[in-house]
């Protein structure tokens, strides 16, 4: 099992916290608002504060959350909104599955509760930090904590406040999101063979958009980047970031 170059220096559990904070700090500046905006859209779509918080609580998926609230907006039935979040949501079983080569280190209930504050931000940056160094509990159960909290206290402040916010459209959250995710992706665009795999992934959640339609782009588009990953093989990616850390190297 993988859990981080085996030469590292470990650090104290002091110091990977204070790491978590530092990687989470800018990340908060994207999700925050967010959460504001999905708590002002909960109560005008007629939930109270009370079960806009239970629902960021138990589900703590904002794409997921939003989704359901406009299906249920428009009277959809139940199981089109479950099926919608499942949809929306698989990407993380996908995220499940490469980060526990990483979480060697882990008790069994530390394990549990990683698997449930996993979100889109703490994948990126539990990977980007096991790609340098062992990946600790300290450094991920405090970014994924602190994240937990914070996306709960925003959803809190915009559900109690949602009425003072007319339109949450206003914040560009159609445009700031996608934006965050893109530089999450570029983040790890130095490994082997990143873009054939991103751009298969890419090309396949365009085309399943058009024909489709969301959120199904989201889960194709996942699991043709995979389907090509597996194709390519470990090794051979590998090879291409040998080559291409030497490339980088003589230039």
């Amino acid at each position: 099992m993988a859990d981080g170059p085996s030469n590292e220096t470990p650090t104290d559990a002091a110091s990977e916290r204070m790491a978590a904070i530092r990687a989470l700090a800018p990340v908060f500046l994207a999700v925050l608002p967010f959460g504001l905006v999905y708590g002002a859209v909960a109560v005008q779509e007629g939930l109270t504060v009370l079960q806009a918080l239970g629902f960021s609580a138990t589900i703590f998926a904002g794409a997921s959350q939003l989704a359901a609230l406009q299906l249920m907006g428009i009277g959809a039935p139940l199981w089109s909104v479950l099926l919608t979040v499942f949809a929306l949501n698989f990407r993380h079983v996908l995220y499940s599955a490469s980060l526990s080569r990483h979480l060697g280190t882990f008790s069994g209930p530390q394990k549990a509760l990683a698997f449930f504050l996993l979100v889109d931000p703490l994948f990126g940056a539990a990977e980007a930090r096991a790609a340098k160094r062992r990946l600790t509990p300290a450094f991920y159960l405090t970014y994924g904590i602190l994240m937990y909290l914070g996306w709960q206290l925003a959803t809190l402040a915009g559900a109690s406040f949602g009425e003072l916010i007319e339109d949450p459209e206003a914040f560009g959250l159609d445009f700031v999101l996608p934006v965050y995710f893109l530089g999450l992706v570029m983040g790890f665009r130095k490994r082997g063979l990143f873009y054939p795999v991103a751009g298969t992934s890419l090309a396949v959640s365009v085309v399943v958009y058009w024909l489709a339609g969301p959120p199904w782009h989201v889960s194709f588009g996942g699991l043709a980047g995979i389907a090509v990953a597996a194709v390519i093989g470990p090794q051979k990616r590998a090879d291409a970031a040998i080559g291409e850390d030497r490339a980088g190297g003589a230039a």
